[in-house]
């Protein structure tokens, strides 16, 4: 693989920006320095005074195939990420069939082995398949979920025994637990009270905070009786995030195993935007009022949030193009992920250090993606950057980025996009994608035995 030397840039190192070089070979960031005199390179890049940064993880994506290409399938959905600054992500399993089983997984694992230009993980699902949890682990699944508690895409719920009984197993094979977290008694009543209700806005309403919270509540019970290792995803409710705030900082039971992450939608989006929005705005959990969006943003600086990861769940526009009622629950994100997290710290949201740790070296150690080398600006790790001018701010449009889906629940919004994105040393974006389908690799979870 080529040797490249990254010149004229800042890095963010040491927790600070400093002026550096990069050198990258083999993959991996060879050196950082100031100076870095070399007698052979293949090829130098020029950043022209922007910024080297580690590329983004997203651990949320749902690239829908297979069984729904028309919305999104792997080449698609990984050059919309490569093009926003991702070069890994963990691809969730509703799709159809369900990643539930040796046979399942292993159609997945073909079809991204085909055609992803970036590195992936994949989970397992969780159904009534709790004898088959442990055939996935030792195929490689990353994790398991999101382990849904209340219906959404897909139909993939399942009852608060069930859960009880994959998290026991889980626990014994030492992996982590995603949890969709909402009540299904109260998304039915309060469904059926709102029945008639045509308005965006009642979406938010039939799956209020209460929803979200109560079954944040009862996921702590079991995960806590199991002793497993849970992660929740799309947290956007501030009762929920209290709940877990509580369990990481003052609880005196084994606390310490709780990670969340939070969804760009539910940072930088509200109740607000449902006359905007309309129908495309539907995704579960729902859009929250402005004041759970303050808390969520607060919990990524004081630590209480883990993660921000996209649930890119892209439909198409004439799916979204109906009644509140009828629309599928799903936004697409990846592309837009890093960009508006860029963007919230040129506004000063969240420092530049803390945002690259919760789209970058969090994901990688709760996913246990470090092991592949991912997730930290160091020595010996992957080469997985991004080039990002912070004075290049661009506002978002659809017909630009490179989802099947087509559209965004951003359009208008300011963002910062990446100039260069480099996988494994490999540039895969400078304005258009320019690496070969297939290129990405399987990164496999803790139950692979290696040789």
């Amino acid at each position: 693989m080529s040797d490249i030397l990254i010149k004229n840039t800042k890095v963010f190192y040491n927790n600070q920006l400093q002026p550096a070089e990069v050198l990258i070979g083999d993959g991996k960031i060879i050196k950082i320095a100031k100076e870095i005199d070399v007698h052979r390179l293949d090829s130098t890049i020029n950043a022209k005074g922007a910024l080297t940064l580690p590329a983004g993880i997203d651990a949320h994506v749902h690239f829908r195939e297979p069984g729904m290409t028309e919305k999104e399938d792997w080449y698609t959905g990984s050059c919309s990420a490569a093009a926003g600054g991702i070069t890994t992500v963990i691809e969730h399993p509703n799709t159809i069939p369900a990643t539930i089983d040796r046979r399942s997984f292993k159609e997945k694992l073909k079809l991204a082995n085909r055609k992803s230009v970036i590195d992936f993980g994949i989970n397992g699902g969780v159904t009534g398949n709790v004898e088959k949890l442990s055939e996935l682990w030792e195929m490689g699944v990353a994790a398991f979920g999101e382990i849904f508690m209340a219906e959404s895409t897909g139909e993939l719920n399942i009852s608060e025994d069930s859960l009880d009984e994959a998290m026991s197993v889980i626990t014994g094979m030492g992996a982590l637990a995603c949890i969709h977290a909402e009540d299904e008694n109260i998304r039915l009543e309060c469904e059926a009270y709102l029945k008639n209700d045509l308005s965006p806005q009642s979406h938010s309403r039939a799956r209020p905070n209460m929803c979200e919270a109560l079954a944040v509540e009862k996921a702590v019970s079991i995960a806590r009786t199991n002793n497993t290792r849970t992660h929740f995803c799309h947290m956007s409710a501030l009762e929920s995030l209290g709940l877990i705030r509580n369990e990481k900082y003052f609880s005196d039971e084994n606390s310490s195993e709780f990670t969340c992450e939070v969804a760009p939608h539910h940072l930088f989006l509200s109740t607000k935007d449902w006359d905007r929005l309309g129908s495309f705005g539907r995704m579960n959990p729902p859009l929250r009022d402005r004041r759970s969006v303050k808390m969520m943003l607060n919990g990524l600086n004081d630590g209480a949030v883990d993660v921000v990861a996209s649930d890119h769940a892209p439909h198409t526009e004439s799916e979204k193009d109906t009644d509140i009622k009828t629309a599928p629950s799903g936004v697409p994100g990846v592309e837009t992920l890093f960009p508006l997290m860029m963007m919230a710290v040129k506004k000063n949201l969240i420092p530049l250090g803390r945002m690259l740790e919760v789209t970058s070296k969090n994901p990688a150690r709760i996913f246990g993606l470090d092991a592949h080398s991912k997730g930290s600006f160091e020595e010996g790790f992957d080469a997985d950057l991004v080039i990002v001018d912070p004075q290049n701010i661009q506002v978002i449009k659809g017909d630009n980025l490179h989802s099947k889906a087509g559209w965004t629940p951003y359009e208008g919004m300011e963002a910062i996009f990446p100039e260069y994105t480099l996988a494994r040393g490999e540039v895969v974006w400078d304005g258009d994608i320019v690496s070969s389908r297939g290129r990405g690799k399987f990164l496999s979870g803790g139950g692979v035995v290696s040789d």
